[in-house]
């Protein structure tokens, strides 16, 4: 059985969060399901959605690891969007780090070069 994710982001204003997680990351959402949520595939069987449920935003932890780290921030970076952090740990993992609106931290993860 294949691994399938779909990691919940809970936000406060629905509309204001489309438009910056299309920022972040570089489309339009893969579908979306309802009025109140929003679904990016960011590989297969993997997926990142917000909601709109202003009682929970602000309160989700998410790390993605990805091949093009570098790639990857140079895209976020001409989409207007700037990190809030960028840590390496002892053993060299890499994470940049950017906070929604509502204070929702969405990291991006790589290896070293």
């Amino acid at each position: 059985m294949p691994v399938e994710l779909f990691a919940g982001i809970p936000v406060k204003d629905y509309t204001a969060a489309l438009a910056w997680y299309e920022r972040l990351l570089g489309s339009p959402p893969t579908f979306v399901p309802n009025d109140t949520e929003a679904v990016w595939e960011l590989a297969e069987h993997r997926y990142v959605y917000i909601e709109h449920r202003p009682g929970h935003a602000g309160h989700a932890l998410h790390t993605v690891f990805v091949d093009d780290l570098d790639d990857r921030v140079a895209g976020i970076t001409e989409r207007g969007l700037e990190p809030s952090c960028r840590e390496t740990y002892a053993n060299g993992v890499r994470k940049v780090t950017y906070m929604d609106p509502d204070g929702n931290e969405i990291g991006f993860g790589g290896t070293p070069l």
